[in-house]
Parts: structure tokens; sequence; C-alpha cells
């Protein structure tokens, strides 16, 4: 089984590599827009050394022989309650990746259990996700259903 543990400062370039790993597996300009430079990772590295001590974001890891193997991040989000809402409060799972020497051993589905207990603990009404084509079985199987919301973007 594999061994979670919240993530640290130490682990923040590695936590900027998986990212960046994810990013290039989803492909498509929406992920990779060509007019995107390295800018983002330092952004990121900054963002993700800020959220390490917040109370609303858990950053999981599993260590590998040679860095992470997998990390997963879960947010908590307070929005307004309604009879669909309780409390008001939505988790985001956020960037669940496994390095490609890793896969396979269970990472994704060890931390995933881990952010839910954490998400139970917390009583959020709801957790949602986007989930890659190879990621939809593992979230299917922990009981994750079509969002019932429309889904638009806008991007200025």
């Amino acid at each position: 089984m594999s061994r979670v543990r919240q993530a640290a400062k130490d682990d923040v370039a590695e936590l900027v590599r998986l990212r960046a790993l994810l990013f290039e597996t989803l492909g498509g300009d929406f992920f990779n827009p060509s007019s995107a430079d390295d800018d983002w990772r330092h952004t990121l590295a900054a963002v993700l050394k800020e959220q390490l001590a917040s109370d609303a974001v858990r950053i999981l890891v599993v260590d590998g022989n040679n860095g992470l193997a997998a990390c997963g991040i879960g947010t908590i989000e307070q929005r307004l309650p309604g009879p669909h809402l309780r409390n008001g409060r939505i988790g985001h799972v956020i960037g669940v990746v496994t390095d490609p020497a890793n896969r396979r051993r269970g990472h994704s589905r060890t931390i995933m259990h881990s952010l839910l207990d954490w998400f139970r603990e917390r009583e959020v009404a709801r957790v949602d996700l986007y989930a890659s084509s190879d990621g939809e079985p593992l979230y299917r199987a922990l009981g994750f259903v079509d969002h019932p919301d429309p889904s638009l973007c806008w991007r200025p």
C-alpha cells in the first residue's frame, strides 16, 4: 500500500514537475496554449508554498525512488448555502497525478481515499473534480458521478 503524507516546502519543485506532467498528458491548446511560457511554474511554486499552510488546502504526496511518485490536492471553498449545498462547502480535487514510472501501484487511489476522508472530516457538502479519461474509472469506482450542473467557463 502507498504511504501518503502531507507535502512540505521541500516538495514544491516536485509538485510543479508533476503538475507540468499532468498538463503535458492532457495536451491540447487549453492546457498547453501556444502563447504560454514557463512563468506559470514560478507562480505555481509560490502559490503552493502559501497553500501548504492553509487549513482549506490539503496537498498529499507519495514518495518515489527519485522524487515524488504521486500527488493530489484538495481544496475547500465556502459558497452560499442552499437546498443543494446545506452548508455551502464545496471540495475540489485538483491535479491527482502519478509519475509514469510509478503508475498502476495504487498511489492515486490511496491519495483519493485520504482526500475524501479529509473532506468528510470537514463536512464538505459536495466534492467536484475534472477527470482525465485515464482517471475517470478510478473516480467512478469511488462514487463520483456526472455533475448535475451545466458547466461553462469564461476566459478574459
